[in-house]
C-alpha cells in the first residue's frame, strides 16, 4: 500500500526502523509492584504518580531509539481500555472515551521532549475477549461496531495510527480495520500465536493475514505476545510475510497456558532473546517495528536493538 503521512515516516529508509516498548503490564506488576486490576494500565493516566511512572517507562524506550538511530513508536497504555474491560474497572463509555483520548495526548506531550529522529503515536487496541483464548469468532461488522468508540477516540485525539495487538481471530482483525477506516486513521493488525505458530483458534498465521487482507486490508500486520521461536514455524516463502512489519515478542518460551498459570515472572535471558529475534527478523523482509511483550522490559528491547541498556 502507498505510504503517505505517518506511514511515509514509518517507511523512511534513512531510519533503521522503529523501537516500540516492551511488556508494559508485566513490567509494572512485577518490577514496580503496581496493582493492575484486570491487567489494565490505563487508569494510571488519571493519577499524577501513575502518569509519572508511565513517563519514566516510555523514557527508557526513547533512549533506546536515540542510541539505535531509530524512530520511536509510542503505543498507548490502552490495551484494556475497550468497553467491556473498561467497565470492569469502573469506566463507563464516556470515561473510556476520555481516557483513550488522554492517552494519545499524553504520549504526544512526551514525544515533544525526546531527542529522537522521528516519533509516531499509536492508539493501542486489545481484543474484546481474552488475549490467550480465542473464544467464538465475532461477526466482523459486530467487531467494527464494538471497537469503533475506542478507535474514534484515538483518531479524534490525533493518533498517527491505531495498533491492534494480541488478536486471536481474523474476524476481529477485520472488524478493527473496518472501525479504523470509518474513523479515518491508519491501522495495523497484531495477531498472537501459540507455540506452533497458529492463532489460538487454530488458524495458520498465513491464512489469518490473507483473510484480513481479502476483506479489509490494514496498512500492515504485527505478531505479538509470542516468543520468536513460536513465530518461526508460521513463516514460509510466501509473499504474505512482507505484510508483517513488526514483532513484539515475549521473553519466555512458555505457552500461553503456562504463562497464564505462572505465579512468577519468566523474563528469560535478554541476550538469548535478541539472538532468537535476530533469526526471526531475517525471515521478515519488511521488518520495521521491534519491541517486546509479556516478560520483557527495556533490557530486552535494548538487547534486540544491539545498544546498551539506558541508565537512570
Amino acid at each position: 500500500m502507498e505510504s503517505t503521512g505517518p506511514l511515509a515516516v514509518l517507511h523512511d529508509p534513512t531510519l533503521r526502523g522503529f523501537v516500540t516498548d516492551g511488556g508494559l503490564e508485566t513490567d509494572l506488576v512485577f518490577h514496580h509492584g503496581v496493582d493492575l486490576p484486570e491487567f489494565a494500565a490505563f487508569p494510571l493516566l488519571d493519577d499524577a504518580a501513575g502518569r509519572d511512572l508511565l513517563a519514566r517507562y516510555y523514557d527508557g524506550y526513547a533512549a533506546v531509539a536515540a542510541a539505535a538511530g531509530a524512530g520511536l513508536l509510542l503505543e498507548s497504555p490502552t490495551w484494556r481500555a475497550n468497553t467491556d474491560w473498561a467497565e470492569r474497572v469502573g469506566y463507563d463509555g464516556s470515561a473510556a472515551a476520555r481516557v483513550n483520548a488522554d492517552a494519545v495526548r499524553f504520549l504526544r506531550e512526551l514525544a515533544h521532549g525526546y531527542d529522537v529522529r522521528a516519533v509516531l503515536v499509536a492508539g493501542q487496541v486489545g481484543p474484546r475477549g481474552d488475549g490467550y483464548v480465542a473464544g467464538d469468532a465475532p461477526d466482523p461488522e459486530e467487531a467494527r461496531d464494538y471497537h469503533l468508540p475506542q478507535v474514534r477516540a484515538f483518531a479524534d485525539a490525533g493518533a498517527d495510527l491505531v495498533s491492534a495487538l494480541t488478536l486471536t481471530t481474523a474476524a476481529e482483525g477485520i472488524g478493527v480495520v473496518l472501525a479504523a477506516r470509518e474513523a479515518g486513521v491508519p491501522v495495523s493488525v497484531g495477531f498472537t500465536v501459540e507455540t506452533d505458530g497458529r492463532l489460538p483458534d487454530g488458524t495458520p498465521l498465513a491464512a489469518a493475514v490473507a483473510a484480513v487482507d481479502a476483506a479489509a486490508a490494514p496498512e500492515h500486520f504485527v505478531v505479538n505476545c509470542a516468543h520468536p521461536t513460536h513465530v518461526v514455524p508460521a513463516l514460509d516463502e510466501g509473499e504474505w510475510v512482507r505484510r508483517v512489519l513488526g514483532t513484539r515478542v515475549n521473553a519466555s518460551t512458555m505457552s500461553h497456558a503456562e504463562l497464564d498459570a505462572a505465579e512468577e515472572l519468566d523474563d528469560g535471558d535478554p541476550s538469548r532473546l535478541a539472538a532468537d529475534q535476530s533469526d526471526l527478523s531475517r525471515r521478515l523482509p519488511a521488518m520495521r517495528v521491534l519491541g517486546g511483550c509479556c516478560g520483557t522490559d527495556v533490557r530486552h528491547v535494548a538487547a534486540m536493538w544491539g545498544v546498551a541498556v539506558p541508565q537512570g
